[in-house]
């Protein structure tokens, strides 16, 4: 049953950040194909229905890692208190940004809460990233399990590290690029004119330019950690997810090219998927490393909660996706097609 809930947990993290993720990329992006105040509101206006939505699904992971990991929640709860409080902030920011930044027609306030907007959003991808460098790096854990992280130590990625090396920083500037392209690629299906022709253009480059990147954190990721890739041969759904993932990459490649924006958006997001939940299936039983030498990593059959609780819960998770999936289905085929912003509704979603 451990490995079961593992597999939700990694699921629930990886369908937050598909759906927030192109959030994160449309706001970073919110000054570089926007040029003026009308074109950023389009870009507003595009992700406006949807964003506080798709961070109920980090509740839901929140919740899940409560319920079949309890003791893993507390200890990276207190561990990544720092990163956590940061994570919260920028939410916190962003929200408030796309809630008032267009009830009052005024430059001044609406450029700040456009700058704030997509200072969240940026900041949001490299805590992301980082996070997910820091569980395939590892932290330094007492005998007990408990950590306690600063921002950064001497950069090493072995003994006591920090929440920022050069491995973690390497996944989060990759993180941040493949979630930049991803709003991109959002952006071409649901804007139109100028914003949706830079927005294409500018989908095909960063994607691109995550290949070469991709290809340099797997090989730092072979020094840092060897054997996560080492054992890929023997984790068939490992090469399962990287299978959709390569699936992914080829309907992205083609809905771009052929000019097929919802096709393209289809293979951003099983490219997204598929990344994550190869990592996720190439770390299984570990939930994380431990970078001291001789030390225990945390294991997710030691930290998961008794089998007759995740048991039991099978039957309240499964009709509350089935209910979420449904949702998602009615606000997106409800919100589908290109936005239409004139200057009498700009502020308004």
């Amino acid at each position: 049953m451990s490995a079961l809930w593992y597999a939700i947990l990694a699921f629930m993290l990886s369908t937050y950040v598909v759906l927030d993720g192109r959030n994160f990329g449309a706001g970073i992006l919110h000054w570089i194909v926007a040029r003026d105040r009308l074109e950023r509101r389009q870009i507003i206006a595009a992700i406006g229905p949807l964003w506080s939505w798709h961070e109920v699904w980090l509740v839901g992971t929140g919740g899940v890692m409560i319920m079949a990991f309890p003791r893993f929640m507390a200890l990276v709860f207190s561990g990544y208190y720092l990163a956590l409080f940061l994570v919260l902030w920028c939410i916190l920011l962003r929200g408030i940004s796309l809630e008032v930044g267009g009830h009052i027609d005024d430059d001044l306030w609406q450029t700040f809460w456009d700058f704030v907007f997509t200072v969240s959003n940026a900041l949001l991808a490299v805590l992301f990233g980082a996070a997910f460098g820091n569980v395939i790096r590892g932290v330094a854990m007492e005998p007990d399990g408990h950590f306690y992280l600063t921002f950064f130590t001497d950069f090493r990625t072995t003994g006591h590290v920090g929440l920022l090396d050069w491995y973690t920083l390497a996944v989060a500037a990759f993180a941040t690029l493949v979630l930049t392209a991803h709003g991109a690629t959002y952006l071409t299906m649901r804007t139109e004119g100028p914003v949706h022709d830079r927005s294409r253009s500018l989908a095909w480059r960063l994607w691109l330019a995550a290949i070469p990147l991709f290809l340099l954190i797997t090989g730092l990721t072979w020094v840092v950690r060897p054997e996560l890739l080492s054992g890929l041969p023997h984790r068939p759904f490992a090469w399962l997810n990287s299978l959709i993932a390569l699936g992914g990459a080829a309907a992205l490649a083609t809905g771009l090219r052929r000019g097929r924006e919802r096709l393209a958006l289809t293979g951003s997001t099983m490219l997204i998927y598929g990344v994550i939940m190869t990592g996720a299936a190439a770390l299984f039983p570990v939930m994380l490393y431990c970078t001291l030498p001789g030390a225990e990593h945390l294991n997710a059959t030691a930290l998961a909660a008794p089998d007759h609780s995740l048991r039991i819960a099978i039957f309240w998770w499964v009709p509350a996706l089935c209910l979420s999936l449904f949702y998602l289905y009615v606000i997106q085929r409800y919100y589908s097609g290109k936005v239409n912003v004139t200057k009498d509704n700009q502020g308004l979603y």
